[in-house]
């Protein structure tokens, strides 16, 4: 599962986004949802919209699967190894969850409370076009595991 906060705007993104979730339902068993993203007025903070944002996705994550909170501070992997390790959960029966977060990043309870945090990219990444970066690399990570050529 991809668990995001708020759906993409742009129609080009939106595209790109959906074109590699749709690939990488090919391979892995991939539910999407969208949670609504807090409306940030003058009265709130940052941390303010993450709960609320967190709050959620909460709702809506299974907490017996691995939850994967996407964040620069986390952890990075090659596509190499980040298709053993999603193959490896898959051996293992296990579902998996990927949380991004929104304008203001994840909820702190979610990233602190994940299993995994997972890096993206060591830049901090506008939350469509991570949706994106892990789209196309869940994508890639099939097409590894498979022994498949990868197709652009």
């Amino acid at each position: 599962m991809i668990a995001a906060v708020g759906h993409p705007k742009d129609r080009a993104l939106a595209a790109a986004i959906l074109e590699y979730e749709t690939r990488a339902a090919r391979y892995w068993p991939i539910e999407v949802v969208e949670v609504k993203a807090e409306r940030a007025d003058n009265a709130s903070t940052s941390a303010s919209v993450r709960a609320r944002e967190g709050d959620r996705i909460r709702a809506r994550v299974d907490d017996v699967a691995t939850n994967v909170a996407c964040d620069a501070s986390g952890q990075s992997m090659s596509s190499r190894r980040f298709a053993a390790w999603l193959q490896g959960e898959r051996e293992a029966a296990r579902d998996v969850v990927f949380m991004i977060g929104g304008a203001f990043g994840l909820d702190d309870t979610l990233r602190d409370g994940a299993n995994i945090r997972l890096s993206l990219a060591p830049w901090t990444l506008p939350h469509e076009l991570a949706r994106l970066v892990l789209a196309e690399q869940l994508y890639r990570a099939g097409t590894i595991v498979r022994g498949e050529p990868y197709h652009k």
